[in-house]
């Protein structure tokens, strides 16, 4: 088989399109969960996250970006569902670790908005967005169990479509998939990481 240009568009409207999907999915499945009482989302981190989706999606819409506007337009809804439910379903906000994030994330998103360096805004943003995760893999590798894992894997395989939908590999490009990828397969772990010892033990 002929790997042709419209072949390669095709593939990757469809990864884009599985992305978008899986990354509408769980924010669904997390929200059934917060209701159930089972997920106790971090309050501070989703403060952190809707306002950095929201200025990424902005950022990326203006520069024209093909690919990742998508995941960062699908993680911006997220963002807005979960904020919501966390303001009575969630844990956590300010404490001094806590507000230390939020205003380490505060610089770096300033940082993002008035530099003239794409690279270095990007940089600027990828660290906003994971000094706000903080407090989240903190509480998390301490409470595992109030988080839910399917959640987070879910955004790994949509991190993981989206790099696959880049049809320009640059460092623009792919660093925001990546980044999704690697945070939320980070918190994967962190919340199965007790089963896993005690399967362990277990089998000791």
């Amino acid at each position: 088989m002929i790997i042709t240009p419209v072949i390669i568009k095709r593939m990757q409207q469809v990864f884009i399109a599985v992305s978008s999907l899986l990354a509408l999915i769980s924010p669904l499945i997390y929200a059934m969960a917060i209701l159930k009482g089972e997920a106790k989302p971090h309050r501070t981190t989703r403060l952190v996250l809707l306002i950095i989706t929201s200025l990424s999606t902005a950022s990326l819409f203006v520069q024209g970006s093909g690919v990742a506007v998508w995941l960062a337009g699908v993680s911006m809804l997220q963002s807005i569902l979960i904020f919501a439910l966390s303001i009575k379903h969630g844990m956590g906000g300010w404490s001094k670790m806590n507000l230390t994030c939020l205003a380490i994330a505060t610089i770096g998103i300033i940082l993002w908005q008035i530099t003239k360096n794409p690279t270095l805004a990007l940089y600027a943003s990828i660290a906003a967005d994971l000094t706000g995760m903080i407090p989240a893999i903190i509480r998390t590798y301490r409470l595992p169990d109030t988080e839910v894992w399917s959640f987070f894997l879910l955004d790994v395989f949509a991190g993981l479509f989206s790099l696959f939908a880049t049809a320009k590999w640059s460092v623009q490009e792919i660093s925001y998939p990546v980044y999704i990828l690697t945070i939320n397969f980070v918190m994967v772990i962190l919340i199965i990481r007790p089963k896993l010892a005690f399967k362990k033990n277990i089998s000791l």
